[in-house]
C-alpha cells in the first residue's frame, strides 16, 4: 500500500486547461484558465472567489498590481440577454446564466458600456464557456468570467445593503519551480540516506556479532532471512506491478470519503509503528535509556516488550491520533511528513533487496508502473489515474495520506508539492543494498 503512489506531482490542480474537445475557431480559441476575483466592500478586501475564464474574449491580466479595481453592478434584466435598463459607465456587470448564449451576454454587456462580465452559475460548480457554431460576432473586448453560485449570492447580499462593491479580475501564472519542491527533494533524499545507512549499519553489527559467536552459525544465518527481515525476489517485484495496479484501479473506481478514512486509519497504524521503531532505536543509543531498552516485560498477546518501548508508545500513539483527528488544519502536513518519514525508514529496515538482479527488476517494474498510470492511463480513462488517486478527487479530502507534502510557498494558487512513498522506498531499497554490499 505504501508503494501505491510512487509518482511525484504538484498537488494543487491545473490552472490552465487545454480542452481539445471544445470547439475552437478564430476569436474563440482561449484556453480555459482559473481566475482570481477578490472582492472589496466599502474599500476593504473582504473575500476572494475563484472563477473560470471563457473560450472567447481578451487574455486576462496575470499580475494583481496591474488588474484594475472595478465597481460591480447587477444587470437589469438579470440574464443580460437584452440591453440593460441601468446605465453603465465602465462597471463590471453581474448577470445570471441562462436564456441566451454566453457570447450574446458578452456582446450585450460590452455594447452597454460594461468593462467586464461576471456570469453567475446556477450551481456550485464552474462551467466551461464556449461559442456556439452559428455565432460569428466574437470580437469581444471585455473579460468574461464565470463564478459559482455561492459567489453570486455573497455579492448580491453585499450590494443589497447599498455597500460599494468592487472587484479585480486576474489569472496569475504558476511558477515553473517552487522552492517547496527543493525542500521536498532534500527531504526525500535525506530519508533515503538515513534509512539506507541505518539498514547497512544494522546488517554490519549483526554480522559482526554472529562472527564473534560462531562462524558456522553465521554461515547458516546467511542462508536464511534475518529475524524480521524480508528479502524480496524477482517474482515479488513483478507481482508488485500487478497487485499495485489492481489496487490503484480499485481506489480510482471506489474513491470516496469512507475509502479515504480507511486509508487514514491504516496510515495512522503504520505511522505509529514507524515512529515507535525510530524513536526507540534512537533513544536506546543514549546512555540514560540503555537500562530501559535492555529491560523487558511480558505483555499478554504481545510478548516481550522493553520498558523504553512502553514509555515511548503513548507519545507515538498520541501523535498518530492527533494527526488523524486534525489532519485538515493548515499545518497538519508536518505531522503527516513526520509519520510518513518514520514509516518509510522502518519499511527500509524490514524489506531489502538481496542482489542487483532483483534491484534491477524492481526498478524497471516501478518505471513501467509509473509510466502506465501517470501518462498512458490518459488514453484509457481520459485522465491520469495516479494523479486523480493522489489528489483524492471525489472524496472530499485533500488526497490519500501515503504521501510526503510541503505547501508551495511562492505559488499564488497555493497547493502542495507531493511525492509518493514509492518514489522514496524503491530507490532506497537499491541504495541500502549498495551500502550493505
Amino acid at each position: 500500500l505504501v508503494l501505491l503512489v510512487p509518482s511525484s506531482v504538484v498537488f494543487a490542480g491545473d490552472i490552465v486547461h487545454e480542452d481539445d474537445k471544445s470547439p475552437k475557431r478564430p476569436g474563440c480559441d482561449n484556453n480555459f484558465v482559473l481566475v482570481k476575483v477578490p472582492i472589496w466592500i466599502d474599500g476593504e478586501e473582504e473575500m476572494q472567489f475563484v472563477g473560470v475564464g471563457a473560450r472567447f474574449g481578451p487574455t486576462l491580466e496575470s499580475q494583481e498590481k496591474r488588474a484594475n479595481q472595478t465597481t460591480v453592478a447587477l444587470a437589469d434584466p438579470l440574464d443580460c440577454c437584452s440591453k440593460p435598463k441601468n446605465k453603465l459607465t465602465g462597471e463590471a456587470i453581474m448577470v445570471h446564466r441562462g436564456n441566451c448564449s454566453f457570447v450574446t451576454k458578452a456582446n450585450v454587456a460590452e455594447d452597454a458600456g460594461a468593462s467586464a462580465l461576471l456570469i453567475i452559475n446556477n450551481q456550485t460548480d464552474l462551467l466551461k464557456m464556449v461559442c456556439d457554431e452559428h455565432e460569428t460576432d466574437l470580437s469581444i473586448g471585455i473579460p468574461i468570467v464565470m463564478l459559482p453560485q455561492d459567489a453570486g449570492e455573497s455579492l448580491k447580499r453585499s450590494m443589497a445593503t447599498n455597500s460599494h462593491v468592487a472587484i479585480q479580475i486576474y489569472s496569475p501564472k504558476r511558477p515553473l519551480v517552487d522552492v517547496a519542491e527543493v525542500f521536498l527533494w532534500l527531504m526525500a533524499v535525506s530519508t533515503i540516506l538515513c534509512a539506507s545507512y541505518w539498514s547497512a549499519s544494522s546488517a554490519r553489527e549483526a554480522a559482526i556479532e554472529l562472527l564473534k559467536d560462531d562462524s558456522d552459525f553465521y554461515q547458516k544465518k546467511e542462508t536464511h532471512n534475518s529475524s524480521g527481515v524480508i528479502d524480496i525476489n524477482a517474482t515479488s517485484a513483478i507481482c508488485f506491478v500487478v497487485i499495485a495496479s489492481c489496487f490503484l484501479i480499485m481506489l480510482y473506481k471506489l474513491m470516496s470519503y469512507v475509502f479515504i478514512e480507511i486509508l487514514v486509519v491504516i496510515f495512522c497504524i503504520g505511522g505509529f509503528e514507524g515512529s515507535l521503531t525510530c524513536v526507540v532505536a534512537l533513544l536506546s543509543r543514549v546512555r540514560w535509556f540503555e537500562s530501559a531498552a535492555e529491560s523487558y516485560v511480558t505483555i499478554p498477546f504481545i510478548g516481550h516488550v522493553s520498558y523504553l518501548t512502553l514509555g515511548v508508545a503513548p507519545f507515538c500513539l498520541a501523535l498518530s491520533i492527533l494527526w488523524g483527528v486534525f489532519r485538515t488544519v493548515s499545518f497538519a502536513w508536518i505531522g503527516q511528513d513526520v509519520l510518513g518519514i518514520t514509516l518509510i525508514i522502518t519499511v527500509l529496515q524490514i524489506v531489502r533487496v538481496p542482489n542487483l538482479k532483483v534491484g534491477t527488476v524492481l526498478l524497471v517494474c516501478a518505471l513501467l508502473y509509473d509510466i502506465t498510470w501517470v501518462f498512458l492511463s490518459n488514453l484509457w480513462f481520459h485522465e491520469s489515474v495516479m494523479i486523480v488517486v493522489a489528489r483524492g478527487d471525489g472524496s472530499g479530502e485533500d488526497g490519500i495520506p501515503m504521501l510526503l507534502k510541503i505547501p508551495r510557498l511562492f505559488d499564488p494558487w497555493g497547493g502542495y508539492s507531493i511525492i509518493g512513498f514509492g518514489d522514496i522506498i524503491i530507490p532506497g531499497l537499491v541504495v541500502s543494498f549498495s551500502l550493505r554490499f
